[in-house]
């Protein structure tokens, strides 16, 4: 991975290191939803949650759009190419596959020659 994408992964991962906001995902994640709504749901105040919001959306998480009617209605929804993205990558970084064992060890115990048991000399 390039640093602009450790940065990138990192900026997402900080978005989402929020129990507020992983709250705020979860019910996102069900569907459009409005400030009422999430509001009430979570017990929030206000200012506390258009916090979390801009944080989400900053991170490509989470989109926005105004009510057709009415345009002081906000609606949230998950960003789904995104949340697709992610998806595939969570999937492949925490993949218990990947895990190997370690190949050389630094320590003192990599400095250990193995003895074979036919060449050991007993005095």
């Amino acid at each position: 991975m390039t640093d602009e994408q450790l940065e990138q992964i990192a900026a997402v991962l900080k978005a989402m290191a929020d129990p507020n906001r992983l709250r705020i995902m979860d019910i996102i994640m069900e569907g459009e939803t409005c400030n009422c709504e999430l509001t009430d749901r979570l017990g929030l105040a206000a200012n506390l949650l258009s916090h979390h919001l801009r944080v989400l959306k900053k991170a490509g998480l989470v989109s926005s759009r105004r009510d057709e009617i009415d345009k002081r209605w906000i609606y949230y929804r998950v960003n789904e190419e995104v949340i697709a993205v992610w998806h595939q990558w969570c999937s492949t970084f925490l993949n218990p596959d990947r895990i190997q064992n370690c190949k050389k060890l630094c320590g003192p115990e990599g400095q250990l020659i193995p003895v074979d048991p036919e060449h050991l000399v007993v005095g």
